[in-house]
């Protein structure tokens, strides 16, 4: 349990990064958006507008596929592994797949491992939080849901990050715009953090395409041959999809 100044329990919207951070601003509060634009609630968002169930899972292994299996869902494979046709951590290939006669679009569920968003989701769930979804395509859906079943109780928001090698946190900038896109369209108190998430969003609100693909995660999804993932990221507010995870699984609210 983290202590009392990083919680921002004296603010009613609160903002922090990754696991530790989700626990610590958690305290207190019943709904956190968690947020992890490069690119699991990206992909979360499609599949959600799709209708199709997602199980968020840590990591890609041999127990992913034995809980895929145990679900009757589809697992997602890794980009390189998925190749143009099957599915990935890629919200294209979960947009393709969720069209009619796609493996989604017949089976209707997804396991979708990510070390980050998905790893946060779960282990808030795992501790009673109610977790909604968010990107830069939902987000000021998610905060019209949020203000509407808050009812003024604290709201935390997450910014997943990724992983350095060696598994260090490494604060991913789109994650802290995606926070800031959803924080910015929220009612309350915000803390210092959540005020720094909303002014770096409002810095680029302008040209998110163009942010995107100059950022860090940006520029590795290019140099790894899928830029063309970017745009559908950047599309903001397209979606009316709020992903709320219920149990195991997260379905459209």
């Amino acid at each position: 349990m983290a202590s009392a100044p990083y919680t921002q329990s004296s603010a009613s919207i609160r903002f922090d990064w990754g696991l530790p951070g989700a626990l610590a601003v958690a305290q207190g509060t019943q709904i956190v958006v968690v947020v992890d634009v490069l690119s699991f609630t990206t992909a979360l968002s499609v599949a959600t507008e799709a209708g199709i169930e997602v199980f968020p899972y840590r990591v890609r292994d041999a127990s992913a596929a034995s809980f895929a299996a145990s679900r009757q869902a589809v697992l997602a494979v890794g980009r390189s592994e998925a190749g143009s046709a099957g599915v990935s951590l890629s919200p294209l290939s979960v947009q393709a797949a969720s069209r009619p006669g796609g493996v989604l679009a017949d089976r209707g569920r997804l396991v979708l491992p990510s070390p980050n968003g998905s790893a946060i989701s779960r282990a808030l769930s795992e501790r009673g939080v109610m977790v909604i979804g968010a990107s830069l395509r939902n987000a000021p859906a998610v905060a019209l849901w949020v203000k509407r079943h808050a009812a003024g109780a604290p709201v935390a928001v997450v910014a997943a990050g990724e992983r350095w090698p060696g598994d260090a946190l490494r604060p991913a900038v789109e994650d802290l715009w995606g926070a800031g896109a959803v924080i910015s369209a929220l009612s309350g108190a915000p803390s210092p953090e959540a005020q720094a998430a909303v002014a770096a969003y409002r810095q680029v609100a302008a040209s998110l395409p163009r942010a995107l693909a100059a950022c860090a995660s940006g520029q590795e999804l290019i140099a790894d041959g899928h830029g063309d993932e970017i745009a559908l990221a950047a599309e903001l507010g397209t979606s009316v999809a709020v992903p709320v995870l219920q149990g195991e699984c997260f379905r459209p609210a």
